[in-house]
């Protein structure tokens, strides 16, 4: 079972901080069918909520400082990000903003686990996160990058709750039924700069198609697509300011 709505402990929103916002959306709009709202937006003017048809999917914002690297972060739907900022502290992780209101929306914390892996807690009001998932153009899956698979499978089920289903090949992630997410480690062919992250993937009817049109609109080829498990086709690419994202399908995706 797929995550078709916001659920306590999952995936329920990303944002790219970018270099070139107003690049960034174009690229976006182009590729998935984005477009911008153009009604009230959560937090300052600089940020850009995207939707796709009526509903929002995703944000596009300027970087808010020299340090912050061109990329996509995952938030996590929580009932109390204050608690939660406990919880990470309890399961040592890190806060790198603590928790803060957005005005009417919601409740807003920058988080970061054992290694480093920065991720987002968001405890709604006014705002509840995406309004669709797993729908082409929508976040379908959401996946960590770590060099260390054992501190995560501790630290996650402890802050949130998810269950995790481990195999020879991948981690994936689950929570109440729906699976959202797996984990990937990071071997020998990542260069030792590139960070643990969290990188989200978006549903797309094809792949292929949809690979050959980022690359069309400048956009560089990560990881080509290929098969997974689940007759499942993923593949990683980066935009063309530099952030990191991957494209999946699978037959009920649409």
């Amino acid at each position: 079972m797929k995550q078709t709505s916001v659920t306590t402990g999952a995936p329920c929103w990303v944002e790219l901080g970018t270099s070139d916002p107003a690049a960034a959306g174009a690229f976006y709009r182009e590729l998935f069918g984005w477009r911008e709202d153009d009604g009230g937006h959560p937090g300052t003017g600089d940020h850009a909520r995207m939707l796709l048809g009526d509903v929002p999917v995703a944000a596009i914002t300027p970087r808010y400082g020299p340090r912050q690297p061109t990329a996509w972060s995952v938030c996590f739907a929580v009932a109390d990000a204050d608690a939660t900022a406990a919880r990470i502290r309890d399961a040592d992780g890190s806060l790198l903003k603590e928790p803060a209101d957005v005005r009417d929306q919601g409740r807003f914390a920058v988080a970061a686990d054992r290694s480093g892996a920065v991720f987002l807690l968001w405890q709604a009001r006014a705002f509840a996160g995406a309004g669709v998932f797993n729908e082409p153009g929508s976040l379908g899956w959401v996946e960590l990058l770590t060099r260390d698979p054992a501190g995560a499978t501790d630290f996650y089920p402890a802050v949130f709750g998810w269950s995790v289903a481990a195999s020879e090949h991948y981690t994936q992630w689950g929570l109440a039924g729906q699976d959202f997410g797996g984990m990937l480690v990071m071997g020998e062919g990542f260069p030792p700069e590139v960070p643990p992250h969290w990188q989200p993937y978006f549903s797309c009817v094809d792949a292929d198609l949809t690979v050959g049109r980022a690359v069309a609109l400048g956009a560089d080829v990560l990881v080509p697509a290929s098969g997974a498990p689940g007759a499942r086709r993923i593949a990683v690419l980066r935009d063309p300011q530099g952030a990191a994202f991957g494209v999946y399908h699978a037959p009920s995706a649409g």
